[in-house]
């Protein structure tokens, strides 16, 4: 163990030891770990003019700057895969669908960087239509051109998914129902657990939208514009009252008790201006409660319509993104229909199987008779039958008959039992 430093007042110093040990040395036996969680990563941050630079920032400021909790940055970490997921918070969205993790405020957006085609192609496109709209009067606000243009390219991209896995699935399905084959099978059974994993994903999507459309609150808390606007308002106007107390000293909130003169300190005010001063106050109060009671119903009716513009975004990509799954589907059925009809052969080969399996039996039955004629005759004893030149014809005439008989009675038993077809 590393003896620690002694300083200039002769006391240990033990932070070089701690420096070159680390936070599990004493545990493990080894230095230079490091804390997981706190590093940088690299992002692409993109402002509402269009503009791009990569940045390297650590995650305890990206939770600082856009007040995330750490589970939602938990959502973007490449090294773990979470469903895709669509989160409004306070100051951002977070966003999470297929290859794309970014995070969407009201002025920028911070994209996990990566090689990946999808991310590239975010940031050209966002950068494209950003540049080109920016000297143009636009409803949208900066954060639904984003999570626009997210939806789209995710939409996009699974339904592109979905017809190269429909033009491959349907010529094996097709090459399989008039060959069965080892090979046509593992292709099958291949291509539908592609369709499976991407049927779950376009699912997961879809059911990310219908909740957020199901939840007013959910669409609500992403007008962050809105919200921010609401913010700066707010403030400003706190100012102006700030500065209209502080513009006559001793007349702050004397303007409630009376309308008259403003009573200065250490001046003796009398019962009845009290009493009217107490009923101004008390009818004051009493109609800014009505206010704010009015304003909280009239805000909670309107909400509905504050949030018609995320919502008709939302369900045109729900529509398309339904569409997709409809796809799938069909092609799911599709692949049933072609295991039902393979079943079906692979039965009808089974019969016929049994039925060549029947006839060889009976024909053996038939052809053990005459083995029994010919042991019989072939016996090493004396008998008086045996003297009769004719005995043997006869006998071989009778076994025939018998066995045809017999054989006859198998062909319509069996047809009874419908193993035959009649």
């Amino acid at each position: 163990m590393d003896k620690p430093n002694i300083s200039a007042n002769g006391e240990p110093n033990f932070s070089a030891a701690a420096a070159r040990i680390g936070p599990f040395g004493n545990l493990f036996g080894f230095s230079g770990v490091k804390k997981r969680g706190h590093g940088s990563r690299s992002w692409i941050k993109i402002d509402k003019y269009g503009n791009a630079k990569v940045l390297e920032l650590d995650k305890a400021k990206i939770m600082r700057d856009c007040s995330l909790p750490s589970r939602d940055l938990r959502l973007l970490d490449p090294l773990f895969i979470y469903p895709s997921a669509i989160l409004g918070r306070e100051k951002a969205i977070v966003v999470n669908l297929e290859q794309i993790r970014c995070i969407i405020t009201s002025e920028e957006v911070f994209v996990m960087n990566s090689l990946d085609g999808s991310v590239m192609q975010y940031k050209t496109e966002l950068c494209n239509r950003l540049q080109t709209t920016k000297d143009q009067a636009d409803e949208l606000p900066f954060e639904f051109k984003a999570l626009e243009l997210t939806l789209e390219l995710t939409c996009t991209s699974l339904d592109a998914q979905a017809k190269e896995l429909a033009s491959e699935i349907r010529p094996v399905l097709d090459e399989l129902a008039s060959s069965i084959s080892t090979l046509n099978l593992e292709r099958v059974r291949r291509s539908k657990g592609n369709l499976l994993g991407l049927t779950q994903r376009v699912q997961k999507v879809r059911d990310e939208i219908e909740h957020l459309m199901d939840d007013d609150g959910d669409m609500a808390e992403m007008y962050l514009t809105e919200k921010k606007e609401r913010a700066d308002g707010s403030m400003s106007h706190d100012s102006d009252i700030e500065k209209e107390d502080t513009a006559i000293p001793g007349v702050k909130w004397t303007k409630w008790l009376s309308k008259s003169a403003p009573v200065l300190p250490g001046t003796p005010v009398s019962p009845v201006a009290a009493t009217n001063g107490a009923y101004k106050l008390q009818r004051a109060y009493s109609n800014i409660t009505r206010s704010s009671r009015h304003a909280s119903i009239t805000t909670a009716s309107s909400q509905r319509e504050d949030i018609v513009q995320l919502e008709m975004l939302l369900e045109a990509y729900f529509v398309f993104i339904d569409h997709t799954l409809s796809k799938l589907s069909s092609l799911k059925e599709y692949i049933d229909d072609t295991e039902d009809l393979i079943n079906i052969k692979l039965a009808n080969i089974q019969n016929q199987l049994i039925q060549f399996e029947l006839l060889l039996t009976a024909a053996t039955f038939v052809a053990t008779i005459f083995a029994v004629v010919a042991g019989v005759f072939g016996m090493n004893f004396q008998a008086s039958i045996f003297n009769n030149p004719f005995t043997f014809h006869w006998v071989l005439l009778i076994s025939s008959v018998s066995c045809g008989i017999i054989y006859f009675c198998f062909i319509i038993y069996f047809r009874r039992k419908k193993v035959f077809p009649v």
